[in-house]
Protein backbone atom coordinates (compact mmCIF):
# COMPACT_ATOMS: atom_id res chain seq x y z
CA UNK A 1 0.00 0.00 0.00
CA UNK A 2 1.36 3.70 -0.73
CA UNK A 3 1.97 5.67 2.51
CA UNK A 4 2.38 8.77 0.08
CA UNK A 5 -0.74 11.55 0.11
CA UNK A 6 -2.06 12.52 -2.88
CA UNK A 7 -1.58 16.74 -2.81
CA UNK A 8 -4.43 17.27 -5.34
CA UNK A 9 -6.74 15.11 -3.24
CA UNK A 10 -9.69 17.35 -1.82
CA UNK A 11 -8.41 20.34 -3.71
CA UNK A 12 -10.55 20.30 -5.58
CA UNK A 13 -10.21 20.33 -9.83
CA UNK A 14 -6.56 20.71 -11.43
CA UNK A 15 -5.16 24.13 -12.74
CA UNK A 16 -5.41 22.83 -15.76
CA UNK A 17 -9.32 22.01 -15.52
CA UNK A 18 -10.24 25.11 -13.66
CA UNK A 19 -8.39 26.84 -16.74
CA UNK A 20 -10.74 24.76 -19.16
CA UNK A 21 -13.56 25.11 -16.75
CA UNK A 22 -13.28 29.22 -17.06
CA UNK A 23 -12.50 28.93 -20.81
CA UNK A 24 -15.37 27.40 -22.24
CA UNK A 25 -18.32 28.92 -21.11
CA UNK A 26 -15.90 32.52 -22.57
CA UNK A 27 -16.01 30.41 -25.68
CA UNK A 28 -19.32 29.39 -25.71
CA UNK A 29 -20.58 32.28 -25.00
CA UNK A 30 -18.81 34.98 -27.16
CA UNK A 31 -19.58 32.01 -30.35
CA UNK A 32 -23.71 32.58 -29.38
CA UNK A 33 -22.91 36.79 -29.42
CA UNK A 34 -20.77 36.68 -32.75
CA UNK A 35 -23.63 34.58 -34.09
CA UNK A 36 -26.70 36.79 -33.26
CA UNK A 37 -24.24 40.22 -33.82
CA UNK A 38 -23.41 39.12 -37.29
CA UNK A 39 -26.67 37.65 -38.24
CA UNK A 40 -27.87 40.53 -37.21
CA UNK A 41 -25.68 43.08 -39.87
CA UNK A 42 -26.27 40.40 -42.59
CA UNK A 43 -30.08 40.30 -41.94
CA UNK A 44 -30.64 44.04 -41.65
CA UNK A 45 -33.59 45.71 -40.78
CA UNK A 46 -35.70 44.69 -37.91
CA UNK A 47 -33.99 42.35 -37.01
CA UNK A 48 -30.39 44.57 -36.61
CA UNK A 49 -32.44 47.43 -34.65
CA UNK A 50 -34.08 44.50 -32.26
CA UNK A 51 -30.68 43.19 -31.72
CA UNK A 52 -28.75 46.58 -30.92
CA UNK A 53 -31.52 47.78 -28.74
CA UNK A 54 -31.58 44.94 -26.53
CA UNK A 55 -28.31 44.92 -26.26
CA UNK A 56 -27.93 48.66 -25.45
CA UNK A 57 -31.37 48.12 -22.76
CA UNK A 58 -28.86 45.31 -21.05
CA UNK A 59 -26.08 47.80 -20.91
CA UNK A 60 -28.56 50.36 -19.50
CA UNK A 61 -29.76 48.04 -16.97
CA UNK A 62 -26.63 46.61 -16.10
CA UNK A 63 -24.96 50.24 -15.47
CA UNK A 64 -28.48 51.19 -13.41
CA UNK A 65 -28.85 48.82 -11.52
CA UNK A 66 -24.73 48.47 -10.79
CA UNK A 67 -24.67 52.10 -9.14
CA UNK A 68 -26.73 51.70 -6.23
CA UNK A 69 -29.30 54.95 -6.63
CA UNK A 70 -32.25 55.10 -5.66
CA UNK A 71 -35.79 53.61 -7.79
CA UNK A 72 -33.66 52.31 -10.29
CA UNK A 73 -36.63 50.25 -12.00
CA UNK A 74 -38.37 53.76 -13.01
CA UNK A 75 -34.99 55.00 -13.98
CA UNK A 76 -34.70 51.63 -16.15
CA UNK A 77 -38.90 52.26 -17.20
CA UNK A 78 -37.01 55.74 -18.61
CA UNK A 79 -34.26 54.67 -20.51
CA UNK A 80 -36.13 52.23 -22.79
CA UNK A 81 -38.15 54.51 -24.61
CA UNK A 82 -35.18 56.94 -24.45
CA UNK A 83 -33.44 54.24 -26.28
CA UNK A 84 -35.87 53.20 -28.63
CA UNK A 85 -37.07 56.99 -29.80
CA UNK A 86 -33.37 58.18 -30.18
CA UNK A 87 -33.08 54.72 -32.28
CA UNK A 88 -35.70 55.66 -34.38
CA UNK A 89 -34.22 59.51 -34.80
CA UNK A 90 -31.32 58.22 -35.90
CA UNK A 91 -32.29 55.89 -38.44
CA UNK A 92 -34.08 58.43 -40.13
CA UNK A 93 -31.30 60.68 -40.22
CA UNK A 94 -31.43 62.87 -37.26
CA UNK A 95 -28.60 62.14 -35.00
CA UNK A 96 -28.91 65.57 -33.48
CA UNK A 97 -32.74 65.07 -32.81
CA UNK A 98 -31.45 61.59 -31.33
CA UNK A 99 -29.16 63.43 -29.26
CA UNK A 100 -31.33 65.80 -27.05
CA UNK A 101 -34.02 62.57 -26.92
CA UNK A 102 -31.11 60.72 -25.03
CA UNK A 103 -30.10 64.14 -22.75
CA UNK A 104 -33.78 64.72 -22.07
CA UNK A 105 -34.24 61.01 -20.77
CA UNK A 106 -30.54 61.24 -18.86
CA UNK A 107 -31.86 64.38 -17.37
CA UNK A 108 -34.93 62.47 -16.09
CA UNK A 109 -33.22 59.43 -14.51
CA UNK A 110 -30.95 61.70 -12.60
CA UNK A 111 -34.12 63.60 -11.18
CA UNK A 112 -35.38 60.07 -10.20
CA UNK A 113 -31.94 58.69 -9.22
CA UNK A 114 -31.71 61.12 -6.06
CA UNK A 115 -28.41 63.25 -4.36
CA UNK A 116 -25.40 61.60 -4.95
CA UNK A 117 -25.72 59.42 -7.82
CA UNK A 118 -27.89 62.03 -10.59
CA UNK A 119 -24.94 61.92 -12.61
CA UNK A 120 -24.24 58.77 -12.63
CA UNK A 121 -27.77 57.76 -13.68
CA UNK A 122 -27.59 60.64 -16.47
CA UNK A 123 -24.06 58.91 -17.71
CA UNK A 124 -25.34 55.46 -17.84
CA UNK A 125 -28.02 56.19 -20.27
CA UNK A 126 -25.50 58.68 -22.07
CA UNK A 127 -23.15 55.63 -22.34
CA UNK A 128 -26.30 53.17 -23.83
CA UNK A 129 -27.07 56.24 -25.60
CA UNK A 130 -23.78 56.68 -27.52
CA UNK A 131 -23.74 52.89 -28.44
CA UNK A 132 -27.18 52.84 -30.04
CA UNK A 133 -26.71 55.72 -31.97
CA UNK A 134 -23.36 54.99 -33.07
CA UNK A 135 -23.92 51.51 -34.58
CA UNK A 136 -27.11 53.00 -36.30
CA UNK A 137 -25.47 56.23 -38.17
CA UNK A 138 -22.95 53.59 -39.01
CA UNK A 139 -24.85 51.07 -39.96
CA UNK A 140 -27.16 53.38 -41.55
CA UNK A 141 -25.19 54.94 -43.85
CA UNK A 142 -25.66 54.87 -47.56
CA UNK A 143 -22.42 53.43 -48.40
CA UNK A 144 -20.36 51.17 -46.55
CA UNK A 145 -22.65 50.92 -43.49
CA UNK A 146 -21.91 46.91 -43.38
CA UNK A 147 -18.59 46.97 -43.87
CA UNK A 148 -18.35 49.65 -41.13
CA UNK A 149 -19.94 47.21 -38.68
CA UNK A 150 -17.74 44.35 -40.00
CA UNK A 151 -14.74 46.65 -39.63
CA UNK A 152 -15.22 47.24 -36.02
CA UNK A 153 -15.84 43.40 -35.18
CA UNK A 154 -12.42 43.20 -37.09
CA UNK A 155 -10.83 45.70 -35.00
CA UNK A 156 -12.57 45.09 -31.62
CA UNK A 157 -12.51 41.30 -31.78
CA UNK A 158 -9.47 41.20 -33.00
CA UNK A 159 -7.86 43.00 -29.99
CA UNK A 160 -9.60 41.62 -27.59
CA UNK A 161 -8.70 37.66 -28.67
CA UNK A 162 -5.46 38.62 -28.98
CA UNK A 163 -4.71 40.80 -26.04
CA UNK A 164 -6.03 38.06 -23.92
CA UNK A 165 -3.99 35.19 -25.25
CA UNK A 166 -0.82 37.59 -25.81
CA UNK A 167 -1.27 38.56 -22.19
CA UNK A 168 -1.27 34.79 -20.77
CA UNK A 169 1.65 33.52 -22.74
CA UNK A 170 4.06 36.62 -22.42
CA UNK A 171 2.57 38.03 -18.74
CA UNK A 172 5.09 40.87 -17.52
CA UNK A 173 4.24 44.18 -16.06
CA UNK A 174 0.53 45.23 -15.95
CA UNK A 175 -1.08 48.44 -17.35
CA UNK A 176 -2.46 49.63 -14.74
CA UNK A 177 -2.96 46.92 -11.66
CA UNK A 178 -5.50 48.77 -9.27
CA UNK A 179 -7.94 49.60 -12.17
CA UNK A 180 -7.42 45.70 -14.86
CA UNK A 181 -5.33 43.47 -12.86
CA UNK A 182 -5.26 40.68 -15.71
CA UNK A 183 -3.97 43.97 -18.85
CA UNK A 184 -0.51 43.57 -19.56
CA UNK A 185 1.57 46.04 -21.74
CA UNK A 186 2.57 42.82 -23.93
CA UNK A 187 -1.31 41.58 -24.92
CA UNK A 188 -2.41 45.02 -25.26
CA UNK A 189 0.19 45.88 -27.69
CA UNK A 190 -0.38 42.57 -29.40
CA UNK A 191 -3.73 43.18 -29.35
CA UNK A 192 -3.77 46.84 -31.05
CA UNK A 193 -1.78 45.50 -33.90
CA UNK A 194 -3.48 42.53 -34.28
CA UNK A 195 -6.92 44.54 -34.14
CA UNK A 196 -5.25 47.33 -36.91
CA UNK A 197 -4.28 44.67 -39.26
CA UNK A 198 -7.50 42.76 -39.21
CA UNK A 199 -9.36 45.54 -39.73
CA UNK A 200 -6.71 46.95 -42.56
CA UNK A 201 -7.70 43.76 -44.53
CA UNK A 202 -11.10 43.68 -44.23
CA UNK A 203 -11.84 47.26 -44.39
CA UNK A 204 -9.82 47.71 -47.52
CA UNK A 205 -10.77 44.34 -49.01
CA UNK A 206 -12.49 44.70 -52.49
CA UNK A 207 -12.01 48.52 -52.81
CA UNK A 208 -9.71 47.81 -55.77
CA UNK A 209 -7.03 50.27 -53.47
CA UNK A 210 -4.72 48.38 -51.99
CA UNK A 211 -3.10 51.72 -50.66
CA UNK A 212 -5.97 52.19 -48.53
CA UNK A 213 -4.93 49.78 -46.18
CA UNK A 214 -2.42 52.28 -44.71
CA UNK A 215 -4.73 55.05 -43.61
CA UNK A 216 -7.72 52.22 -42.45
CA UNK A 217 -4.72 50.76 -40.71
CA UNK A 218 -3.98 53.96 -38.95
CA UNK A 219 -7.46 54.09 -38.11
CA UNK A 220 -7.50 50.53 -36.48
CA UNK A 221 -4.46 51.44 -34.82
CA UNK A 222 -6.26 54.62 -33.15
CA UNK A 223 -9.64 53.02 -32.74
CA UNK A 224 -8.49 49.59 -31.20
CA UNK A 225 -6.69 52.28 -28.60
CA UNK A 226 -9.87 53.36 -27.81
CA UNK A 227 -11.46 50.00 -27.53
CA UNK A 228 -8.82 48.90 -24.64
CA UNK A 229 -9.26 52.18 -22.91
CA UNK A 230 -13.14 51.64 -23.24
CA UNK A 231 -12.63 48.14 -21.09
CA UNK A 232 -10.17 50.18 -18.61
CA UNK A 233 -13.38 53.12 -18.20
CA UNK A 234 -15.68 49.95 -17.54
CA UNK A 235 -13.28 48.53 -14.67
CA UNK A 236 -12.88 51.24 -13.34
CA UNK A 237 -16.88 51.89 -12.72
CA UNK A 238 -17.16 48.68 -11.62
CA UNK A 239 -13.95 48.92 -9.37
CA UNK A 240 -15.63 52.39 -8.03
CA UNK A 241 -19.03 50.55 -6.93
CA UNK A 242 -16.99 47.39 -5.53
CA UNK A 243 -17.82 45.14 -8.21
CA UNK A 244 -16.18 42.44 -10.25
CA UNK A 245 -18.65 42.07 -13.07
CA UNK A 246 -21.66 44.28 -14.71
CA UNK A 247 -23.70 41.36 -13.67
CA UNK A 248 -24.02 37.62 -14.26
CA UNK A 249 -26.15 38.14 -17.73
CA UNK A 250 -23.66 36.33 -19.76
CA UNK A 251 -21.96 33.22 -18.46
CA UNK A 252 -17.91 33.02 -18.23
CA UNK A 253 -18.33 36.62 -19.14
CA UNK A 254 -20.27 38.69 -16.83
CA UNK A 255 -22.42 40.96 -18.19
CA UNK A 256 -23.49 43.05 -21.32
CA UNK A 257 -21.27 45.48 -20.36
CA UNK A 258 -18.25 43.59 -19.84
CA UNK A 259 -18.45 42.06 -22.88
CA UNK A 260 -19.34 45.04 -24.99
CA UNK A 261 -17.21 48.06 -22.76
CA UNK A 262 -14.43 47.73 -25.93
CA UNK A 263 -16.81 48.14 -28.59
CA UNK A 264 -19.18 50.71 -27.21
CA UNK A 265 -15.89 52.99 -26.88
CA UNK A 266 -14.49 52.25 -30.77
CA UNK A 267 -18.18 52.59 -32.34
CA UNK A 268 -18.51 55.77 -31.03
CA UNK A 269 -15.21 57.31 -32.18
CA UNK A 270 -15.64 55.47 -35.58
CA UNK A 271 -19.14 57.26 -35.57
CA UNK A 272 -17.73 60.64 -34.32
CA UNK A 273 -14.56 60.06 -36.79
CA UNK A 274 -16.99 59.72 -39.70
CA UNK A 275 -19.09 62.62 -39.23
CA UNK A 276 -15.57 65.06 -37.88
CA UNK A 277 -14.37 64.11 -41.97
CA UNK A 278 -17.80 65.62 -43.61
CA UNK A 279 -18.62 62.81 -46.27
CA UNK A 280 -22.47 62.46 -47.23
CA UNK A 281 -22.06 58.93 -45.86
CA UNK A 282 -20.98 59.02 -42.29
CA UNK A 283 -19.75 55.21 -42.90
CA UNK A 284 -17.68 56.57 -46.01
CA UNK A 285 -15.84 58.78 -43.79
CA UNK A 286 -13.77 55.66 -42.59
CA UNK A 287 -12.99 53.82 -45.60
CA UNK A 288 -12.75 57.16 -48.93
CA UNK A 289 -9.29 58.60 -48.52
CA UNK A 290 -8.44 59.50 -52.29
Amino acid sequence: MNGSIDSTQGAGPAPGARRLADLLPRVLSSAVLIAVSGSSVWIGGEAFAIAWLAAAAAVCYEWQMLIGAERPYARIALAAPTLVIAAKFASKGGPLTACAVIAIGGALAALVAGAGRRGWAFAGIAYAGAFILSVTILYGSPTYGTRAMVWLFAVVWGTDVFAYFGGRLIGGPKVWPKVSPSKTWAGTIIGISAGALLGAAIGASGLGKPLLALPIFALGLATAIVSQGGDVLESSVKRRFGAKDSSHLIPGHGGFMDRLDGFIAAATFAALFGVLRGHASIAAGLFEWF
